[in-house]
């Protein structure tokens, strides 16, 4: 019988958690409140669990780490030198790479086998990876989102408001909101554009918040899939859980 493994992936704005079997997701849960440990906590309940994968961008974990541990067989906590299945590997030193990039990367490398994969996750950063059809992550960018690009024309100017995009784009805006809609969401698509025209070769994966409403705007064949560092995450869990069961 498959074990059940728990796995935690905190950002920059919210939380998931979800349980998987056998490197297979299950139920997502969503939360953006401020006690995290607590939220996740009564998602666990007396749920036996073997192998906790906890992934956060943020950097005080300790006491979550402590509680966690006791809840579970293993406790693994992401970080940019861990150990990871043999077939994968970088490019470069890992040393501060994101643990979210690194997850996603693991998950297209799995998904995509021998196909040089192009991934853009389209959360509070735009962050574009390179993965090797040999299971090489190369590297990558990274810049604004697009909620970042809005907040940041609201902040750092004196009079352009905070908005949030329609689904119909103008080329071109007649009203104040109409040109900060029109030149945050084209400047993107412009730019993801320029990555799929230099490399017309690579599977191209999209994922993150806003991975459908720009996948929608595309004419490209484009593979989406909304929770690929959750999927990465699987991975690693079914990974350690195995190791535990030979050990």
């Amino acid at each position: 019988m498959p074990v059940v493994n728990l796995l935690i992936d905190i950002g920059n704005s919210n939380c998931k958690v979800a349980y998987c079997k056998g490197g297979e997701l299950g139920e997502i849960y969503r939360s953006s409140c401020e006690d995290i440990l607590s939220y996740i906590l009564t998602l666990i309940g007396d749920t036996e669990l073997d192998v906790i994968v906890l992934s956060t961008v943020r950097e005080d974990n300790l006491h979550m780490q402590q509680v966690l541990e006791r809840k579970c067989r293993k406790l693994v906590t992401m970080h940019s030198e861990m150990d990871l299945p043999v077939h994968f590997s970088t490019g470069f030193p890992r040393k501060g790479l994101g643990v979210d990039r690194l997850a996603a990367a693991l998950a297209v490398s799995m998904l995509f086998p021998g196909e040089d994969c192009i991934k853009f996750d389209f959360g509070t950063a735009l962050t574009v990876d390179f993965i090797s059809g040999n299971g090489v992550f190369q590297g990558g960018n990274i810049s604004l989102g697009m909620t970042g690009r809005f907040k940041a024309l609201n902040t750092f100017t004196k009079r352009l408001p905070l908005i949030e995009p329609g689904s119909n784009i103008n080329d071109f805006g007649r009203k104040t909101a109409e040109a900060m809609e029109s030149g945050v969401v084209l400047g993107m698509i412009f730019e993801v554009e320029g990555y799929l025209k230099k490399y017309p070769n690579h599977t191209v994966v999209f994922t993150g918040g806003d991975s459908f409403y720009f996948a929608e705007k595309l004419k490209n064949s484009i593979f989406v899939i909304p929770n690929l560092v959750l999927v990465g995450l699987a991975l690693i869990a079914d990974y350690y859980a195995q190791q535990e069961i030979c050990n």
